[in-house]
């Protein structure tokens, strides 16, 4: 249950849930794409993605200067099924997944 209530209170902010509909295609995303595409500071946007990392739903790996980030390979299933409904209940979660399919 406690698992449950912190996946909803990371969900919640609607930044990090911006986020996590970016690295919620596989590939890896950079710090500054965040930066561009939601419109937020780096130190804002690495605090956002320390939390989501914090709740296993991303994993990271350095790059030089750059850190990269990605949707975590290996979550349960449980919780792929609760991040793709609240990201199915956005209303610009199909325009989000045609740009990135194109």
């Amino acid at each position: 249950m406690d698992n449950l209530i912190s996946l909803m209170t990371t969900l919640s902010e609607p930044t990090r849930l911006r986020a996590l509909q970016l690295v919620w295609d596989g590939q890896e995303h950079c710090v500054c794409e965040f930066m561009r595409t939601l419109g937020v500071t780096q130190s804002r946007m690495s605090r956002h993605m320390g939390v989501l990392k914090s709740a296993g739903l991303v994993s990271d790996r350095r790059d030089a200067q750059w850190v990269r980030y990605r949707r975590k390979p290996d979550l349960p299933e449980q919780v792929v099924a609760i991040v793709d409904a609240v990201l199915a209940a956005l209303p610009d979660h199909a325009s989000q997944a045609e740009r990135h399919a194109a």
